[in-house]
Protein backbone atom coordinates (compact mmCIF):
# COMPACT_ATOMS: atom_id res chain seq x y z
CA UNK A 1 0.00 0.00 0.00
CA UNK A 2 0.91 3.76 -0.33
CA UNK A 3 2.57 4.63 2.70
CA UNK A 4 -0.03 6.85 5.04
CA UNK A 5 1.37 9.92 5.54
CA UNK A 6 1.20 10.81 9.39
CA UNK A 7 0.94 14.38 8.42
CA UNK A 8 1.35 16.87 5.77
CA UNK A 9 4.41 19.18 6.58
CA UNK A 10 4.14 23.19 6.01
CA UNK A 11 4.95 25.12 2.84
CA UNK A 12 5.41 28.70 4.89
CA UNK A 13 6.59 29.23 8.33
CA UNK A 14 6.15 32.73 9.99
CA UNK A 15 7.67 33.27 13.41
CA UNK A 16 6.21 36.29 14.92
CA UNK A 17 8.34 38.46 18.01
CA UNK A 18 7.44 39.64 20.74
CA UNK A 19 10.19 40.41 23.07
CA UNK A 20 12.42 43.21 20.91
CA UNK A 21 13.03 42.45 17.27
CA UNK A 22 15.13 39.68 16.85
CA UNK A 23 18.32 40.03 13.90
CA UNK A 24 18.67 37.46 11.23
CA UNK A 25 21.60 35.85 13.79
CA UNK A 26 19.35 35.67 16.58
CA UNK A 27 17.32 32.93 14.66
CA UNK A 28 20.25 31.16 12.99
CA UNK A 29 20.51 27.82 14.46
CA UNK A 30 18.57 24.62 14.74
CA UNK A 31 15.35 24.55 16.47
CA UNK A 32 13.29 21.76 17.46
CA UNK A 33 9.50 20.98 18.23
CA UNK A 34 6.99 18.08 18.63
CA UNK A 35 3.65 18.44 16.54
CA UNK A 36 0.70 17.57 18.22
CA UNK A 37 -1.99 16.01 15.17
CA UNK A 38 -4.61 14.90 15.02
CA UNK A 39 -3.02 11.81 13.54
CA UNK A 40 0.20 11.64 15.95
CA UNK A 41 3.24 13.67 17.12
CA UNK A 42 5.87 14.95 14.77
CA UNK A 43 8.99 15.72 15.91
CA UNK A 44 10.18 18.77 13.54
CA UNK A 45 13.05 20.28 13.25
CA UNK A 46 14.61 23.93 11.67
CA UNK A 47 17.81 24.93 10.83
CA UNK A 48 18.76 28.00 9.99
CA UNK A 49 22.02 29.20 8.61
CA UNK A 50 23.36 32.65 7.77
CA UNK A 51 24.97 32.97 3.79
CA UNK A 52 27.60 34.64 1.99
CA UNK A 53 25.91 37.69 1.30
CA UNK A 54 24.11 37.92 4.43
CA UNK A 55 20.87 36.84 4.29
CA UNK A 56 19.42 33.55 5.72
CA UNK A 57 18.37 29.53 4.40
CA UNK A 58 16.48 27.02 6.17
CA UNK A 59 16.10 23.40 5.82
CA UNK A 60 13.26 20.93 7.74
CA UNK A 61 13.21 17.32 9.03
CA UNK A 62 11.47 15.57 10.22
CA UNK A 63 13.02 12.35 12.48
CA UNK A 64 9.82 10.51 12.65
CA UNK A 65 8.99 10.28 8.69
CA UNK A 66 12.71 9.85 7.77
CA UNK A 67 12.88 13.01 6.28
CA UNK A 68 15.90 15.39 6.04
CA UNK A 69 17.38 18.16 4.41
CA UNK A 70 13.91 19.18 3.28
CA UNK A 71 14.82 22.66 1.78
CA UNK A 72 12.99 25.68 2.20
CA UNK A 73 12.58 28.37 0.12
CA UNK A 74 12.39 32.27 0.72
CA UNK A 75 13.21 33.08 4.49
CA UNK A 76 13.26 36.76 5.30
CA UNK A 77 12.89 38.61 8.72
CA UNK A 78 10.48 41.50 8.17
CA UNK A 79 9.47 43.85 11.11
CA UNK A 80 8.71 41.35 14.20
CA UNK A 81 8.06 38.28 11.52
CA UNK A 82 10.46 35.51 10.54
CA UNK A 83 9.05 33.88 7.20
CA UNK A 84 10.18 30.46 5.71
CA UNK A 85 8.63 29.28 2.50
CA UNK A 86 9.04 25.65 2.07
CA UNK A 87 7.18 25.18 -1.37
CA UNK A 88 6.86 21.44 -1.80
CA UNK A 89 5.07 21.05 1.22
CA UNK A 90 1.58 22.95 2.62
CA UNK A 91 1.22 24.98 5.66
CA UNK A 92 2.02 27.91 8.37
CA UNK A 93 3.15 28.92 11.70
CA UNK A 94 3.24 31.81 13.41
CA UNK A 95 5.15 31.91 16.80
CA UNK A 96 6.90 34.58 19.18
CA UNK A 97 10.29 34.88 19.62
CA UNK A 98 10.37 34.11 23.36
CA UNK A 99 14.13 35.59 24.46
CA UNK A 100 17.24 33.48 22.48
CA UNK A 101 15.72 29.83 23.34
CA UNK A 102 11.65 29.69 22.60
CA UNK A 103 9.58 30.23 19.94
CA UNK A 104 5.99 29.77 21.02
CA UNK A 105 2.77 29.60 18.48
CA UNK A 106 0.45 28.40 16.07
CA UNK A 107 0.83 25.68 13.36
CA UNK A 108 -2.20 25.94 10.61
CA UNK A 109 -2.76 23.86 7.62
CA UNK A 110 -5.68 23.20 5.58
CA UNK A 111 -7.64 24.81 8.13
CA UNK A 112 -6.60 23.12 11.17
CA UNK A 113 -4.26 24.84 13.96
CA UNK A 114 -1.98 23.19 16.45
CA UNK A 115 -0.45 24.95 19.08
CA UNK A 116 3.71 24.20 18.87
CA UNK A 117 6.74 25.56 20.73
CA UNK A 118 10.16 25.60 19.00
CA UNK A 119 13.32 25.31 21.38
CA UNK A 120 16.74 26.23 20.06
CA UNK A 121 18.74 22.85 19.62
CA UNK A 122 17.93 20.00 17.91
CA UNK A 123 19.38 16.71 20.28
CA UNK A 124 19.04 14.40 18.10
CA UNK A 125 15.72 11.95 18.09
CA UNK A 126 16.63 8.17 18.83
CA UNK A 127 14.28 5.18 18.40
CA UNK A 128 14.61 1.70 20.50
CA UNK A 129 15.06 -0.83 17.78
CA UNK A 130 15.98 -4.17 19.51
CA UNK A 131 15.38 -6.67 17.00
CA UNK A 132 17.90 -5.48 14.10
CA UNK A 133 20.29 -7.64 13.86
CA UNK A 134 24.15 -6.66 13.86
CA UNK A 135 27.44 -8.38 12.31
CA UNK A 136 28.85 -11.25 12.87
CA UNK A 137 26.08 -13.01 11.59
CA UNK A 138 26.07 -16.67 11.62
CA UNK A 139 25.63 -17.03 7.97
CA UNK A 140 26.81 -15.42 4.84
CA UNK A 141 25.96 -12.15 3.22
CA UNK A 142 26.18 -11.62 -0.70
CA UNK A 143 25.49 -8.29 -2.18
CA UNK A 144 24.01 -9.79 -5.84
CA UNK A 145 23.20 -7.52 -9.15
CA UNK A 146 20.48 -9.55 -11.16
CA UNK A 147 18.70 -8.46 -14.51
CA UNK A 148 15.37 -7.59 -15.65
CA UNK A 149 14.67 -8.97 -19.42
CA UNK A 150 11.46 -7.65 -19.62
CA UNK A 151 12.70 -3.86 -19.45
CA UNK A 152 16.85 -4.35 -19.24
CA UNK A 153 17.93 -3.09 -15.91
CA UNK A 154 19.89 -4.37 -13.38
CA UNK A 155 18.61 -4.77 -9.72
CA UNK A 156 20.68 -4.63 -6.51
CA UNK A 157 20.22 -6.93 -3.52
CA UNK A 158 21.32 -8.73 -0.68
CA UNK A 159 21.59 -12.56 -0.52
CA UNK A 160 21.70 -14.14 2.94
CA UNK A 161 23.24 -18.26 2.89
CA UNK A 162 22.95 -20.70 5.79
CA UNK A 163 26.54 -21.91 6.85
CA UNK A 164 27.04 -24.95 4.78
CA UNK A 165 26.83 -26.33 1.24
CA UNK A 166 23.56 -26.03 0.48
CA UNK A 167 21.69 -26.52 -1.78
CA UNK A 168 19.12 -24.21 0.34
CA UNK A 169 15.41 -23.54 0.17
CA UNK A 170 14.86 -19.78 -0.94
CA UNK A 171 12.44 -17.04 -0.65
CA UNK A 172 12.52 -13.62 -2.65
CA UNK A 173 11.27 -10.68 0.03
CA UNK A 174 8.81 -8.22 -2.08
CA UNK A 175 7.96 -4.83 -0.57
CA UNK A 176 5.21 -3.05 0.00
CA UNK A 177 3.99 -0.02 -2.83
CA UNK A 178 5.94 3.12 -3.15
CA UNK A 179 9.91 3.15 -3.98
CA UNK A 180 11.42 0.90 -0.73
CA UNK A 181 15.31 -0.38 -0.45
CA UNK A 182 15.95 -4.01 0.03
CA UNK A 183 15.54 -3.38 4.06
CA UNK A 184 12.11 -2.05 3.10
CA UNK A 185 12.89 0.81 5.90
CA UNK A 186 10.19 2.98 7.32
CA UNK A 187 9.58 4.79 10.43
CA UNK A 188 13.11 3.70 11.21
CA UNK A 189 12.10 0.22 10.96
CA UNK A 190 13.99 -2.13 9.06
CA UNK A 191 11.69 -5.11 8.93
CA UNK A 192 12.95 -7.20 5.83
CA UNK A 193 16.00 -7.15 7.48
CA UNK A 194 14.95 -8.65 10.25
CA UNK A 195 12.60 -11.10 8.63
CA UNK A 196 15.73 -12.20 6.32
CA UNK A 197 17.56 -13.02 9.67
CA UNK A 198 15.37 -14.88 11.47
CA UNK A 199 14.69 -17.44 7.94
CA UNK A 200 18.93 -17.75 7.61
CA UNK A 201 19.33 -18.66 10.77
CA UNK A 202 16.35 -21.01 10.25
CA UNK A 203 18.20 -23.01 6.92
CA UNK A 204 16.27 -20.37 4.51
CA UNK A 205 18.68 -18.43 1.89
CA UNK A 206 16.83 -15.05 1.37
CA UNK A 207 17.12 -12.83 -1.38
CA UNK A 208 16.27 -8.64 -1.08
CA UNK A 209 16.46 -6.17 -3.22
CA UNK A 210 16.03 -2.39 -3.93
CA UNK A 211 12.81 -1.51 -5.54
CA UNK A 212 14.03 -0.21 -9.19
CA UNK A 213 14.96 3.37 -9.09
CA UNK A 214 16.27 3.25 -5.44
CA UNK A 215 19.23 2.73 -3.52
CA UNK A 216 21.66 0.38 -6.01
CA UNK A 217 18.65 -1.01 -8.51
CA UNK A 218 18.47 0.79 -11.85
CA UNK A 219 15.13 1.43 -14.00
CA UNK A 220 12.34 3.70 -13.51
CA UNK A 221 9.74 3.69 -11.08
CA UNK A 222 7.76 6.68 -12.95
CA UNK A 223 4.88 4.69 -14.99
CA UNK A 224 5.68 1.18 -12.78
CA UNK A 225 2.48 -0.41 -12.39
CA UNK A 226 2.14 -3.53 -10.13
CA UNK A 227 1.86 -5.61 -12.66
CA UNK A 228 5.87 -4.21 -14.09
CA UNK A 229 6.73 -4.75 -10.83
CA UNK A 230 6.04 -8.16 -10.85
CA UNK A 231 8.70 -8.33 -13.45
CA UNK A 232 11.25 -6.97 -11.25
CA UNK A 233 10.77 -10.53 -8.60
CA UNK A 234 10.23 -12.50 -11.24
CA UNK A 235 13.59 -11.70 -12.64
CA UNK A 236 15.05 -12.39 -8.76
CA UNK A 237 13.74 -15.98 -9.20
CA UNK A 238 15.00 -16.54 -12.12
CA UNK A 239 18.58 -15.32 -10.61
CA UNK A 240 18.10 -17.82 -7.67
CA UNK A 241 17.05 -20.76 -9.87
CA UNK A 242 20.80 -20.02 -11.20
CA UNK A 243 22.33 -20.11 -8.36
CA UNK A 244 24.66 -23.84 -7.22
CA UNK A 245 23.42 -23.22 -3.58
CA UNK A 246 19.70 -23.08 -4.10
CA UNK A 247 17.41 -25.59 -4.30
CA UNK A 248 15.67 -25.24 -7.70
CA UNK A 249 12.33 -26.70 -6.78
CA UNK A 250 11.89 -25.27 -3.25
CA UNK A 251 12.25 -20.92 -3.80
CA UNK A 252 9.18 -19.03 -2.51
CA UNK A 253 7.93 -15.99 -2.70
CA UNK A 254 7.23 -13.25 0.45
CA UNK A 255 5.47 -10.17 -0.43
CA UNK A 256 3.97 -7.34 2.29
CA UNK A 257 1.12 -5.27 0.80
CA UNK A 258 1.54 -4.52 -2.26
CA UNK A 259 4.40 -7.31 -2.70
CA UNK A 260 1.30 -9.81 -1.46
CA UNK A 261 -0.28 -8.70 -4.68
CA UNK A 262 2.71 -8.75 -6.88
CA UNK A 263 3.26 -12.68 -5.37
CA UNK A 264 0.38 -13.77 -7.28
CA UNK A 265 1.01 -12.42 -10.09
CA UNK A 266 4.43 -14.21 -10.13
CA UNK A 267 3.53 -17.45 -9.30
CA UNK A 268 0.39 -17.56 -11.36
CA UNK A 269 2.85 -17.42 -14.93
CA UNK A 270 5.50 -19.26 -13.33
CA UNK A 271 5.28 -22.89 -12.27
CA UNK A 272 8.74 -22.84 -10.56
CA UNK A 273 7.37 -21.18 -7.25
CA UNK A 274 7.38 -23.49 -4.42
CA UNK A 275 5.37 -21.31 -2.02
CA UNK A 276 3.87 -17.46 -1.20
CA UNK A 277 3.74 -16.38 2.13
CA UNK A 278 1.26 -12.75 1.94
CA UNK A 279 1.95 -10.55 4.54
CA UNK A 280 -0.63 -7.88 4.51
CA UNK A 281 -1.26 -8.77 0.95
CA UNK A 282 -4.42 -7.51 -1.16
CA UNK A 283 -7.22 -10.04 -1.69
CA UNK A 284 -9.83 -7.37 -3.14
CA UNK A 285 -9.59 -4.64 -5.70
CA UNK A 286 -7.83 -1.38 -4.79
CA UNK A 287 -10.84 0.59 -4.86
CA UNK A 288 -12.55 -1.23 -1.57
CA UNK A 289 -8.90 -1.69 -0.24
CA UNK A 290 -8.23 2.37 0.07
CA UNK A 291 -12.19 2.72 0.88
CA UNK A 292 -12.06 1.25 3.75
CA UNK A 293 -8.66 2.08 4.69
CA UNK A 294 -9.90 5.60 5.00
CA UNK A 295 -12.91 4.59 6.82
CA UNK A 296 -10.67 2.88 9.37
CA UNK A 297 -7.86 5.39 10.26
CA UNK A 298 -10.35 7.94 10.35
CA UNK A 299 -12.21 6.24 12.78
CA UNK A 300 -9.08 5.50 14.80
CA UNK A 301 -7.91 9.46 14.83
CA UNK A 302 -11.41 10.57 16.34
CA UNK A 303 -13.21 11.59 12.71
CA UNK A 304 -17.20 11.94 12.98
CA UNK A 305 -19.33 9.80 10.98
CA UNK A 306 -20.27 12.67 9.03
CA UNK A 307 -16.11 13.71 7.81
CA UNK A 308 -16.10 9.81 7.30
CA UNK A 309 -18.82 9.49 5.37
CA UNK A 310 -18.08 12.54 2.84
CA UNK A 311 -14.80 11.20 2.70
CA UNK A 312 -15.85 7.67 1.64
CA UNK A 313 -18.44 9.45 -1.05
CA UNK A 314 -15.67 11.95 -2.37
CA UNK A 315 -13.17 9.14 -2.73
CA UNK A 316 -15.46 6.78 -3.83
CA UNK A 317 -16.32 8.95 -7.23
CA UNK A 318 -12.48 10.27 -7.42
CA UNK A 319 -11.70 6.66 -7.66
CA UNK A 320 -14.07 6.16 -10.76
CA UNK A 321 -13.83 8.63 -12.55
CA UNK A 322 -9.46 8.03 -12.05
CA UNK A 323 -10.59 4.46 -13.92
CA UNK A 324 -12.99 5.99 -16.58
CA UNK A 325 -10.88 8.96 -17.41
CA UNK A 326 -7.91 7.37 -18.98
CA UNK A 327 -6.04 10.88 -20.15
CA UNK A 328 -4.22 12.31 -16.95
CA UNK A 329 -4.87 15.83 -18.08
CA UNK A 330 -8.99 15.48 -18.53
CA UNK A 331 -9.45 13.96 -15.16
CA UNK A 332 -7.90 15.96 -13.38
CA UNK A 333 -9.94 18.99 -15.10
CA UNK A 334 -12.99 16.68 -15.01
CA UNK A 335 -12.40 15.90 -11.22
CA UNK A 336 -12.24 19.77 -10.62
CA UNK A 337 -15.18 20.60 -12.18
CA UNK A 338 -16.84 18.09 -10.96
CA UNK A 339 -15.22 18.57 -6.93
CA UNK A 340 -16.33 22.36 -7.38
CA UNK A 341 -19.60 21.83 -8.13
CA UNK A 342 -20.12 19.70 -5.34
CA UNK A 343 -19.08 22.67 -2.91
CA UNK A 344 -21.34 25.18 -4.60
CA UNK A 345 -23.98 23.01 -3.46
CA UNK A 346 -22.77 23.27 0.12
CA UNK A 347 -23.16 27.51 0.38
CA UNK A 348 -19.62 27.35 1.88
CA UNK A 349 -17.43 30.49 3.39
CA UNK A 350 -14.57 31.42 1.18
CA UNK A 351 -11.89 29.53 3.54
CA UNK A 352 -13.89 26.26 4.41
CA UNK A 353 -14.51 26.15 0.55
CA UNK A 354 -10.59 26.81 -0.07
CA UNK A 355 -9.87 24.22 2.28
CA UNK A 356 -11.59 21.53 0.95
CA UNK A 357 -10.50 22.31 -2.41
CA UNK A 358 -6.75 21.93 -1.54
CA UNK A 359 -7.40 18.80 0.29
CA UNK A 360 -8.98 17.22 -2.81
CA UNK A 361 -5.92 18.53 -4.84
CA UNK A 362 -3.83 16.31 -2.86
CA UNK A 363 -5.57 13.41 -3.12
CA UNK A 364 -6.37 14.14 -7.26
CA UNK A 365 -2.34 14.05 -7.48
CA UNK A 366 -1.73 11.18 -5.32
CA UNK A 367 -4.30 9.28 -8.16
CA UNK A 368 -3.57 10.69 -11.01
CA UNK A 369 -0.83 8.11 -12.00
CA UNK A 370 -0.80 4.63 -13.56
CA UNK A 371 0.21 2.82 -10.27
CA UNK A 372 -2.88 4.08 -8.80
CA UNK A 373 -5.33 3.22 -11.78
CA UNK A 374 -4.20 -0.50 -12.09
CA UNK A 375 -4.47 -0.63 -8.41
CA UNK A 376 -7.79 0.53 -8.36
CA UNK A 377 -9.25 -1.35 -10.93
CA UNK A 378 -7.37 -4.55 -10.53
CA UNK A 379 -8.84 -7.42 -9.02
CA UNK A 380 -6.13 -9.93 -7.16
CA UNK A 381 -8.39 -12.58 -7.56
CA UNK A 382 -7.42 -13.07 -10.86
CA UNK A 383 -4.41 -13.91 -9.87
CA UNK A 384 -5.12 -15.55 -6.68
CA UNK A 385 -7.12 -18.17 -8.35
CA UNK A 386 -4.26 -19.21 -10.61
CA UNK A 387 -1.99 -19.96 -7.78
CA UNK A 388 -1.08 -23.63 -7.36
CA UNK A 389 1.51 -23.51 -5.28
CA UNK A 390 0.98 -23.58 -1.22
CA UNK A 391 -0.06 -20.06 0.36
CA UNK A 392 0.48 -18.79 3.76
CA UNK A 393 -1.75 -15.92 3.71
CA UNK A 394 -1.38 -13.48 7.29
CA UNK A 395 -2.76 -10.09 8.12
CA UNK A 396 -2.49 -8.52 11.71
CA UNK A 397 -6.21 -8.08 13.49
CA UNK A 398 -5.33 -4.41 13.92
CA UNK A 399 -4.01 -3.80 10.09
CA UNK A 400 -6.35 -0.33 9.41
CA UNK A 401 -4.18 0.12 5.79
CA UNK A 402 -5.16 -3.52 4.43
CA UNK A 403 -8.29 -4.61 6.56
CA UNK A 404 -8.17 -8.42 7.45
CA UNK A 405 -11.81 -8.85 7.42
CA UNK A 406 -12.16 -8.30 3.88
CA UNK A 407 -8.92 -9.44 2.27
CA UNK A 408 -8.40 -12.58 4.30
CA UNK A 409 -11.45 -14.22 2.89
CA UNK A 410 -11.00 -13.19 -0.34
CA UNK A 411 -7.93 -14.60 -0.88
CA UNK A 412 -8.84 -18.05 0.47
CA UNK A 413 -12.16 -17.68 -1.33
CA UNK A 414 -9.61 -17.32 -4.56
CA UNK A 415 -7.24 -19.56 -3.96
CA UNK A 416 -9.83 -22.66 -3.60
CA UNK A 417 -11.71 -21.43 -6.51
CA UNK A 418 -9.11 -22.56 -8.66
CA UNK A 419 -8.28 -25.89 -7.36
CA UNK A 420 -5.99 -25.36 -4.71
CA UNK A 421 -6.69 -26.21 -1.39
CA UNK A 422 -3.09 -25.78 0.32
CA UNK A 423 -4.23 -22.16 1.65
CA UNK A 424 -3.66 -21.39 5.23
CA UNK A 425 -4.91 -17.85 6.42
CA UNK A 426 -4.17 -16.37 9.99
CA UNK A 427 -5.35 -13.16 11.53
CA UNK A 428 -3.24 -12.55 14.57
CA UNK A 429 -4.53 -10.09 17.60
CA UNK A 430 -2.86 -7.46 18.46
CA UNK A 431 -1.03 -6.76 15.76
CA UNK A 432 -0.71 -4.13 12.53
CA UNK A 433 -0.22 -3.30 9.33
CA UNK A 434 3.94 -3.84 9.89
CA UNK A 435 3.08 -6.77 12.05
CA UNK A 436 4.23 -4.95 15.23
CA UNK A 437 2.30 -5.34 18.21
CA UNK A 438 -0.20 -2.09 18.38
CA UNK A 439 -2.59 -0.23 20.76
CA UNK A 440 -4.84 0.87 17.91
CA UNK A 441 -2.73 -0.51 14.69
CA UNK A 442 -3.38 3.33 13.68
CA UNK A 443 0.03 4.19 11.25
CA UNK A 444 0.96 7.61 13.89
CA UNK A 445 2.51 4.38 16.16
CA UNK A 446 4.50 2.72 13.97
CA UNK A 447 7.71 5.06 14.57
CA UNK A 448 7.13 4.66 18.13
CA UNK A 449 6.90 0.85 18.46
CA UNK A 450 10.01 -0.58 19.08
CA UNK A 451 9.10 -3.85 17.78
CA UNK A 452 9.95 -3.88 13.99
CA UNK A 453 8.27 -7.24 13.67
CA UNK A 454 5.99 -9.50 15.58
CA UNK A 455 8.44 -12.46 16.83
CA UNK A 456 5.17 -14.50 16.77
CA UNK A 457 4.74 -14.12 13.31
CA UNK A 458 8.36 -14.66 12.24
CA UNK A 459 7.75 -17.83 14.06
CA UNK A 460 4.82 -19.00 12.12
CA UNK A 461 6.14 -18.03 8.93
CA UNK A 462 9.50 -20.12 9.46
CA UNK A 463 7.74 -23.36 11.05
CA UNK A 464 5.01 -23.07 8.12
CA UNK A 465 7.76 -22.91 5.36
CA UNK A 466 10.10 -25.49 7.14
CA UNK A 467 6.57 -27.56 7.04
CA UNK A 468 5.73 -26.75 3.90
CA UNK A 469 9.30 -27.78 2.39
CA UNK A 470 9.30 -30.83 4.67
CA UNK A 471 12.77 -29.51 6.13
CA UNK A 472 14.30 -31.44 8.82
Amino acid sequence: MKKYSLFLLLSALCIGTAAGQPSLKDIEGSWSGVLKTIAGDLNLVLHFTMTEADTISATLDSPDQGAKGIPCGRVSLEDDTVCADIPVIKGQYKGVYDGDSLLRGTWTQLGRSYEMTLRRGAAPVTYNRPQEPEPPYPYRVEEVTFHNAAEDFDLAGTLTLPEGDGPFPAVVLITGSGPQDRDETIFMHKPFLVIADHLTRNGIAVLRYDDRGTGKSKGRMNDATTLTLADDAEAAVTYLLLRPEIDRNKVGLAGHSEGGMIAPIVASRNSHIAFIVSLAGPGVKGYDILLQQARDILTATGASEAEISETTATNSRLFKMAVEVQDQRQFAKDAMAWYGSELDKQGLGVEERKEKMTAFTQGLVSVNNPWMRYFIDTDPSQFWAGVKCPVLAMNGEKDLQVNCGINLPAIKGAVIKGGNRKIKTVAIPGLNHLFQTADKGSPDEYVKIGETFSPAALDIITDWIRKTLKMR
